[in-house]
C-alpha cells in the first residue's frame, strides 16, 4: 500500500483478532467465527482505485462503515499524499454511501502540515 493506512491495517487486524474469544471448546472449531468477530469490530479499510485498477485514495472508517465521533477516519492517496486536490467528488460520493462526512481537515492527516513532514 506505501502509506500510513498499512501501519493501521494491521494494528487493526491484530487488535481484533486478540478480542476473540472462541464458543467451541473442540481445538479444529475454535477459529470458526474469528474472520466474522474481525469484520464487526476492525475498522473498513478500501480503496478507491481507477478503471485502470490503480489506487487512488485509501480510506480507513469506523468499523462498520458507521458514523463513531471518536474514531479518527484517514483518507490518503498513494504515499500519503493529499487525495482530495484530484478526487474530491469520489471521496464526497464515498462519504455519501456510508453516511459519514469526509472533510479533509478531519480525514486528510497531514492537513495543515508543510510537505517536507509527510
Amino acid at each position: 500500500m506505501g502509506h500510513v493506512v498499512e501501519k493501521h491495517f494491521r494494528q487493526a487486524w491484530e487488535s481484533a483478532a486478540s478480542t476473540y474469544r472462541s464458543s467451541s471448546s473442540l481445538f479444529v472449531e475454535q477459529n470458526i467465527g474469528l474472520k466474522a468477530h474481525v469484520q464487526r469490530v476492525m475498522p473498513v479499510f478500501l480503496t478507491l482505485r481507477s478503471a485502470e485498477g490503480a489506487a487512488l485514495v485509501t480510506a480507513m472508517l469506523p468499523p462498520p462503515g458507521r458514523y463513531d465521533p471518536a474514531f479518527r477516519i484517514i483518507l490518503v492517496g498513494p504515499e500519503n499524499r493529499d487525495p482530495y486536490p484530484e478526487h474530491s467528488e469520489a471521496i464526497r460520493k464515498l462519504g455519501e454511501h456510508f453516511g459519514l462526512t469526509l472533510e479533509r481537515a478531519r480525514c486528510y492527516p497531514y492537513a495543515g502540515m508543510a510537505p517536507s513532514r509527510k
